[in-house]
């Protein structure tokens, strides 16, 4: 006899209860409450200096005062930015930055893979910490103690001088000359972030399994090919993600580095953004049109992160979002 399918009973099946987005944050804080309260000194950081200040962004819109403040101070639109766009210095403010992120990108950021590689290689483990210890050491030294060095060793007697001066060349003053500023700037970049932006990438590096080195040696793979064939596809998705954070940047370049090593004969090679934000703003007190060029600069970056996460996503499996 054939048997009759099992019937549902309709009056048995409930309704699943949906979980408000509050309800799950409470029993969370309440299992995790030790981990939130780790992050209120992060989270109280960015609301006090990261979202805080947008307020402030009211001020490239108005003839700013600072005795009316936001409120009092009258609107006057895009004033701040036709008049920077109009100006002498936004074609070399913009070109100096440009070429500065440029160069630092193609030559001081792939030293860090490299070194990091090179790193991987050293069998002797004393002699790789000793190596670690003496290249991760100038990042820690003060930029206002690095930018002497430079002007000193850049001097007319300086250190490089010297070389020059030996190798049969003409000594002069390295920093008076405009063509100079930029590989000044992107060598000392190398020499100070090498060794301690290799960090992430051994991090990286170390997480690689290791069966798969082991596969290639059956293979019959030497030491190079171990690296082109597994370590770098190992290390591909962190090179990716930092690239990307990188070319976010491609307009952000450190003011204080900029004004101590830059004088009166390099200024046109060596004004950037952030030096003319700081020459507008704190010494000129013209906070609108100060506020205005950092907006624009901001607004670039974020143009840039987003182009840049995109072509990623869609080229590869790595993005921020």
């Amino acid at each position: 006899m054939a048997q009759k399918a099992p019937t549902t009973n309709t009056a048995e099946i409930r309704p699943i209860k949906k979980t408000s987005f509050s309800a799950i944050i409470k029993r969370d804080f309440k299992k995790h409450w030790q981990l939130y309260l780790i992050m209120l000194p992060v989270l109280a950081w960015y609301l006090t200096f990261c979202y805080g200040p947008l307020y402030g962004l009211a001020a490239a819109f108005q003839r700013f005062n600072v005795r009316k403040g936001i409120a009092g101070s009258p609107w006057i639109g895009l004033k701040n930015f036709v008049d920077f766009f109009e100006s002498f210095y936004f074609t070399r403010v913009l070109g100096n930055t440009l070429r500065l992120n440029l160069m630092d990108l193609i030559f001081a950021w792939p030293s860090s893979i490299l070194f990091a590689l090179l790193l991987n290689e050293i069998g002797n483990s004393k002699f790789k910490r000793t190596v670690q210890t003496m290249t991760y050491l100038p990042h820690f030294i003060s930029t206002v103690v690095v930018c002497g060095l430079i002007v000193d060793f850049s001097a007319v007697n300086g250190v490089f001088n010297d070389v020059i001066g030996a190798l049969g060349g003409t000594r002069i003053s390295l920093l008076t000359k405009s063509n100079l500023f930029t590989p000044i700037y992107v060598l000392s970049n190398i020499w100070a972030g090498m060794g301690y932006g290799s960090i992430i990438y051994l991090a990286a590096i170390g997480g690689i399994n290791s069966e798969l080195y082991e596969a290639a040696m059956l293979d019959g793979a030497g030491r190079l090919r171990q690296t082109w064939h597994v370590t770098l596809p190992g290390l591909m998705p962190t090179i990716v993600t930092m690239l990307i954070m990188r070319i976010g940047n491609i307009l952000n370049v450190g003011y204080e580095k900029i004004l101590l090593l830059m004088n009166d004969a390099n200024r046109e090679a060596a004004e950037v953004i952030s030096t003319f934000v700081y020459q507008k703003g704190l010494v000129e007190a013209s906070y609108g049109y100060s506020t205005a060029v950092g907006l624009f600069n901001s607004i670039i970056c974020l143009i840039f992160l987003v182009l840049a996460n995109t072509i990623s996503r869609k080229f590869s499996e790595t993005s921020l979002w």
